[in-house]
């Protein structure tokens, strides 16, 4: 410890640098002042919105905006914090009006440092998190209240119009898409259709439709025949029985007769055979037009599976715009709105004050013990004995002669105590 080995050595070391202890003291109090009055006060504000749940179950009408609330917002806070943004933020409330040196980097970057995006996620149902946010805090430290209140409020609400502007574009761009996608399967559709009616007329193909008439025109055209046949042979059978039944010249009368029945039978027979060729020679196809034919049905049947489906698609998306746009699915609210701060955040400058003396005193204390190190005298009876072992007799003390001014006089008296 030097020279100071008791509380009467400590004692008698502050009587002696009281001077330097008193400026050291006095200069860090002045310092820490100085340095409280410099230091800014920051205020801080803070809004709480709530994402609400669909008023619709999505049973009922399920919304086109998918995804986790958690990454929406994710994306509403990066826009919310580029520079445009945080410029246009600024320039509306004066921000940093008093720090006209400050460039527009820095002024961005101490906005961004000064605001921040808080979320708490929402409870789980199960073991499963499907990252929603149940609530979103909106916090804002500035130099005075009024501009934290402002700004807390403004990111709350620029929030919730994003929030709502990106659903409903969200919603309004599925259905757009749904709705091209829609008139390009039609128009496929249709395209495919004549291309068939095109392919049937070169090679002589009925359609389906004229197909199934012309089958239905063969059953009576069959049984027409068989109706001729059996004629036939009652009208020939007639015929013989006549032969060898009745007279010569009475056979030869009926066989007449007869016979212009069997040629009027035979004509309609001719005419319904040629009718029947001319049907079936229509229905045939070639085993080449036959696979045409199913590749084109086949790809018929798909644009019309992949439209139907789109036409279902399209109908919940416009339901999906329609809940947007009347703000019936996931909406934001404010809970807590920003209230005007009383008290800074930031240390009060009593105590920072308070704390620079106190660091100056602890340093005068080093710098006195420091000075008796470098002059190590032996001051005392004590420390005579201490060091050297010998007991002094006598102590004499320094003797001041009296000075005749009473000013002089008090002055070399407390430097005599400072001395001694």
């Amino acid at each position: 410890m030097g020279p100071i080995f008791s509380i009467e050595d400590f004692v008698d070391m502050l009587r002696r640098r009281a001077g330097l202890i008193a400026k050291v003291v006095f200069l860090g109090a002045l310092v820490s002042l100085w340095y409280a009055a410099r230091q800014p006060r920051l205020y801080q504000a803070a809004e709480v919105i709530q994402i609400s749940q669909p008023k619709i179950a999505d049973d009922l009408a399920s919304s086109t905006v998918e995804g986790s609330s958690a990454r929406r917002l994710q994306l509403i806070q990066q826009r919310l914090m580029t520079r445009d943004a945080v410029l246009e933020i600024i320039e509306k409330f004066g921000l940093f009006a008093d720090l006209p040196q400050l460039k527009t980097a820095e002024k961005v970057a101490l906005m961004r440092e000064s605001i921040s995006i808080e979320g708490v996620a929402a409870a789980r149902e199960g073991f499963v998190d499907d990252g929603t946010i149940s609530v979103l805090t909106f916090i804002a430290k500035m130099p005075t209240p009024e501009q934290a209140q402002q700004v807390a409020h403004e990111l709350s609400r620029r929030t919730i119009e994003l929030s709502i502007d990106s659903r409903t574009e969200l919603a309004r761009e599925t259905l757009t898409f749904l709705n091209e996608q829609e008139v390009s399967l039609t128009d496929d559709l249709n395209t495919l259709e004549d291309n068939l009616a095109s392919f049937r007329t070169a090679n002589n193909v009925t359609s389906p439709g004229d197909a199934v008439f012309r089958r239905s025109e063969l059953i009576p055209i069959n049984g027409g025949l068989l109706d001729i046949a059996r004629e036939l042979i009652e009208i020939r059978r007639a015929a013989e029985y006549a032969t060898a039944t009745e007279r010569p010249a009475t056979a030869q009368r009926m066989q007449a007769g007869f016979q212009e029945q069997l040629d009027t039978l035979e004509a309609q027979r001719v005419l319904l055979v040629e009718r029947k060729r001319e049907l079936e020679a229509s229905l045939e196809i070639s085993p080449e037009i036959e696979r045409e034919l199913d590749a084109f049905a086949r790809r018929q049947e798909q644009l019309q599976t992949s439209l139907d489906a789109i036409i279902s698609r399209r109908t919940e998306a416009e339901v999906g715009l329609r809940l947007e746009t009347t703000h019936q699915s996931e909406r934001l609210t404010v809970i807590e709105p920003a209230v005007l701060p009383e008290d800074p955040i930031t240390g009060g400058r009593k105590a920072l004050a308070i704390l620079g003396t106190l660091a100056g005193a602890m340093l005068a204390l080093v710098l006195a013990f420091i000075q008796e190190l470098r002059h190590p005298v032996l001051r005392s009876a004590a420390q005579m004995h201490r060091e050297t072992g010998l007991t002094p007799v006598v102590l004499i003390p320094v003797l001041q002669t009296e000075p005749k001014n009473k000013l002089s006089n008090l002055w070399r008296r407390a430097r005599g105590w400072r001395l001694t």
